[in-house]
């Protein structure tokens, strides 16, 4: 079992960048695909950014392709998200997420943190 604490959340201007981590308890962090999510006000959670155990798979949603960038440090059981050029649209509470299944891309996730809000003023 993994407990998840997400930061780096905050206030922003549009065009500006904000790095949120995640960090996770635990020995076995290295054995966790990691997710992060976004669920705006009024909207279903979705899917932003995903990695594999070792850093060296990651996908991303359409709408942040190029703009945010999913890296993991195993040693410091954390993983981060970059997030560039913001825009008011990526207003959101931001969840780290982990599987442990062994599959990847994760079928779903087991474990999340408990979010971070990210506003971002136009």
């Amino acid at each position: 079992q993994v407990q998840l604490v997400e930061s780096g959340g905050g206030l922003v201007q549009a065009g500006g960048s904000l790095r949120l981590s995640c960090a996770g308890s635990g020995r076995t962090f290295s054995s966790y695909a990691m997710g992060w999510f976004r669920q705006a006000p009024g909207k279903e959670r979705e899917f932003v950014a995903r990695i594999n155990w070792g850093g060296s798979s990651t996908s991303y949603a359409d709408s942040v392709k190029g703009r945010f960038f999913i890296s993991r440090d195993n040693a410091k059981n954390t993983v981060y998200l970059q997030m560039n050029s913001l825009k008011p649209e990526d207003t959101a509470v931001y969840y780290c997420a982990a599987d442990d299944s062994g599959r990847y891309p994760p079928p779903d996730y087991d474990y999340w943190g408990q979010g971070t809000q990210v506003t971002v003023s136009s």
